[in-house]
Order: structure tokens, then sequence, then C-alpha cells
């Protein structure tokens, strides 16, 4: 199996809901974003797929969501825009889009979100 990483920044706006503390107050946060693919199969370049095209698979999800209030757009109008799932709409909408580019020959396998420089969350299937 191969593996390619790819990490992009954003910065967003949220609160959560059905939590008490600090975090149900609206706050910001710079995060990061990982996005990891894997595949048993190489391209006829020698790669499983080119970074460039990953960050392109990456932009609209990015553009989305960046300098938003996270809890303003679908899906966090009704679930909570926790690392948790912000870590698996990307996993979601990366993986429509490679599916789509690849054919299935390169999939997700996991998307990391960090709110901070110490803390991150993980989705992967």
């Amino acid at each position: 199996m191969y593996e390619v990483n790819v990490e992009a920044g954003f910065s967003s706006g949220h609160y959560l809901r059905n939590y008490h503390g600090r975090c149900e107050n609206p706050h910001g946060h710079n995060y990061k974003v990982r996005v990891t693919l894997v595949g048993r199969e190489l391209d006829p370049a020698g790669l499983l797929l080119d970074f460039k095209m990953l960050k392109q698979v990456m932009r609209p999800v990015i553009d989305r969501i960046d300098h938003q209030m996270l809890n303003d757009l679908e899906p966090f109008t009704t679930i909570n825009p926790s690392a948790e799932n912000i870590a698996r709409y990307f996993f979601d909408q990366t993986s429509e889009q490679l599916a789509a580019m690849t054919g299935g020959r390169v999939r997700v396998k996991d998307c990391t979100i960090w709110e901070t420089d110490t803390t991150s969350a993980t989705y992967y299937e």
C-alpha cells in the first residue's frame, strides 16, 4: 500500500451546542487539516496521486468554510462543528471527488483536523 498526505490551513468560527463551558460561546480557530490517501497501485508516472491534484480536491472544501461561521453552513446547522465532525466532513467531501477522479484506485484513508497545535481529531472508516 502507498500513502500520501497533504496539509492545508483555514480559519473559521464556531460554537458548540449542548456544551457547557467556554466553547459554547462563538470563537474561532486557525485550523489545520491533513488528508491521507491510500492505494495499492501507482499511476504511469509512479504517483499514487499528484500532490497538486489532492490540493485541488481539498480547495473547494476549504474555500466553502474558510473565514465562515461554521454553524451557519450545512451540515453544521444540525450537527455540531466539533473537530470530530469537521474531520468527517473533509473525509466525505474529498472521498466523493477522489472516487470520481480515480475510479476507486485511490481512496481517502483518514482526515485529521487540528484546532490548536496540540489538539486534533481524526476520522476514518
